[in-house]
């Protein structure tokens, strides 16, 4: 036995909820925070660990400034949270290497964006007004092209 038979009545959403993209939306927009430049204060752990964060999904280049002076900028690729700030680690790719370093949260000094965040602007609203521009101005080769990196 099947379908209505078994009792099953069929449930139709309205033809209007079923086309309204609201309706539809599963998860709500995020707004990214401006971070390029920012030095973040790190007096406390936690501010330190929400700091780290943050630059985790920055897509730029950070520099970290150790507790023995040495600085390295690069991109934070990793990081790995442990229960102390000793057992945290981030793991960066150094601007001018190809090898990977990790460095303990318990070393960490400071912690500056330095490096442009490359999906800043990258929205598809940011998309559509320069489509929007290019249209206007009579552009025949509206196809998407990658900006350079540097």
């Amino acid at each position: 036995m099947t379908g209505k038979e078994a009792g099953h009545i069929e449930q139709h959403p309205s033809h209007a909820q079923a086309l309204n993209p609201d309706a539809l939306e599963v998860a709500p927009g995020v707004e990214r925070e401006q971070l390029e430049g920012w030095i973040p204060q790190l007096a406390t752990e936690e501010e330190l660990r929400q700091a780290l964060e943050k630059a985790f999904d920055y897509r730029g280049d950070i520099t970290v400034t150790r507790k023995d002076g040495t600085r390295i900028e690069g991109y934070l690729f990793d990081r790995r949270t442990g229960a102390t700030l000793k057992d945290s680690s981030v793991r960066i790719y150094p601007k001018n290497s190809n090898e990977k370093i990790s460095i303990p949260y318990s070393e960490i000094a400071a912690l500056a964006f330095t490096g442009r965040d490359t999906a800043a602007g990258k929205s598809w609203e940011a998309w559509m007004k320069k489509y929007a521009e290019k249209k206007a101005a009579g552009e025949k080769d509206l196809s998407l092209h990658p900006e350079a990196l540097e």
